[in-house]
């Protein structure tokens, strides 16, 4: 079979002999094939179905489980059912459509009739010898004890709880020197567990059958892609991680909660410092509450590690909440109430032993929430005053097209009368049109001046275009 959109190279069943064959309950004749084989037709693809003559076709990939089998395989429409959708990757996917298009068809007959399991001759009579000579490593999926990406230390050999059953993919898991289980999915380059992982994240998104996605990232790498941390625009990401591969988001607190645990057995300040910074990138600019106040523990540790502090107290809490909201410091002879910034000293001692334990970074970390709040609250404003703009102008625009409209059909009523009395009516009416015209253009030239911003215009303007209601002065 072949086709401009889909091709697909077929391999007759014919040259498959002298191969072992297996015949499933339904006594279809399962003939092994290779890796990237094509064909029509039974044993793997519908016959005949719906109507007479309508042949399906089928596909395999490169990963094969452990049982022999194919985990990639694709089935392709009849030429006569083709359109937007051709192809199918996986058995739900197949069942959808035929639950959409044939609603009285019996699904478990539909898959009866040929065998989705596809079986591969790399299992039959040493597999090994045929992947080496054609020159592919084995994947991990085939039960070998290798990885891809030739990475020694890959989750898949090492860990001792192996990572639930992942979803296939055809894509950047079919690329050579590729393993979904140590590449990153953005620079392909193989992530370090060292400090328990702390500088990649791993989809845990779940799918079909409880499959996961499984695809893993380099934190930086995500971050430099916009696809991490928190991300304005069409993504809007909120301290969360965007899978390329599934599209599906991440919650990154965790993450960074896990980083805070990490840094609590490491004995180097530099390597502290840099997970903490990991964690400050992924939270900076979050709106959660929850992000909020991770992140201002993380810079005051940050602050507390820079300033000299022994590690084992840079993580340790100095403050504890006063009955008024505020955090209360205690040290000899002093007693200092900190509440919303002010600082308030109680004396308990003689003036010369008065101090003030003001800390200029703690301060500097509410400033700068608060005018993180001030700027996301401007960002809100400054959203709502564009979305009015271009309703106003675009409603302003379209009117004008209306009347240039009727114009244009008095216009021609005109044209087509010759008794002077309806010339005159028409011309006059025309006339008028053509003024009503000229006001509502010199009135968007009027609105156009929103360019310069809602508060560099006239309150007129605003008042009678947007309906903006302002203070007098």
């Amino acid at each position: 079979m072949s086709s401009n959109n889909d091709p697909v190279e077929i391999d007759s069943p014919a040259a498959c002999n002298g191969d072992t064959l297996s015949t499933n309950k339904n006594g279809l004749y399962l003939y092994p094939v290779s890796v990237n084989a094509s064909g029509e037709g039974l044993p793997y693809a519908p016959a005949n179905w719906p109507n007479p003559g309508d042949k399906w076709a089928w596909k395999v990939g490169k990963r094969i489980a452990a049982a022999g089998y194919f985990l990639d395989r694709y089935l392709y429409l009849p030429q006569r059912l083709r359109g937007k959708r051709n192809a199918f990757a996986s058995r739900l996917s197949v069942e959808q459509y035929i639950r959409s298009e044939f609603p009285s068809v019996d699904i478990k007959e539909f898959f009866a009739s040929f065998s989705w399991k596809i079986p591969s001759k790399l299992l039959q009579g040493g597999w090994y010898a045929e992947v080496t000579s054609s020159g592919m490593k084995p994947d991990s999926h085939f039960g070998s004890s290798s990885c891809k990406a030739g990475n020694s230390v890959c989750a898949s050999l090492v860990a001792e709880n192996p990572s639930p059953e992942t979803m296939i993919c055809d894509l950047c898991c079919s690329e050579p020197g590729f393993c979904r289980d140590c590449c990153c999915i953005l620079c392909c380059k193989t992530i370090s567990s060292a400090y328990g992982g702390y500088s990649y994240i791993r989809c845990e998104a779940t799918g079909v059958n409880g499959y996961i996605c499984g695809h893993i990232a380099h934190i930086d790498c995500a971050l430099r892609a916009y696809m991490a941390g928190t991300v304005g625009g069409s993504i809007g990401l909120d301290a969360e991680y965007f899978c390329r591969r599934c599209d599906s988001r991440t919650d990154l607190v965790s993450h960074v909660m896990k980083l805070l645990n990490i840094c609590g057995s490491i004995d180097s300040r530099d390597d502290i410092e840099k997970i903490l910074s990991v964690g400050i990138c992924i939270l900076r600019g979050s709106r959660k509450t929850n992000a909020k106040q991770l992140l201002h523990h993380i810079k005051s540790a940050m602050a507390k590690l820079h300033k000299g502090t022994c590690i084992r107290d840079v993580f340790k809490e100095e403050e504890f909440m006063d009955t008024n909201g505020g955090t209360s410091q205690h040290d000899t002879g002093t007693c200092v109430s900190t509440y919303h910034g002010e600082s308030i000293l109680s004396e308990r001692s003689s003036p010369q032993k008065m101090t003030s334990t003001f800390d200029h970074r703690i301060e500097s970390l509410k400033l700068e929430d608060e005018i993180d709040q001030t700027l996301q609250a401007l960002r809100k404003s400054q959203e709502f005053e564009y979305r009015l703009a271009e309703e106003k102008l675009f409603a302003q625009k379209n009117y004008i097209m209306n009347l240039y409209e009727q114009l244009d059909k008095e216009r021609s009523d005109l044209s087509s009368h010759t008794s002077m009395v309806e010339t005159d009516t028409l011309l006059d009416v025309v006339l008028k049109r053509v003024d009503q015209i000229k006001r509502e253009i010199s009135t968007l030239k009027e609105m156009k001046q929103v360019q310069n911003g809602f508060g560099r215009i006239s309150k007129q303007i605003l008042r009678d275009y947007f309906g903006l209601e302002t203070e007098s002065s």
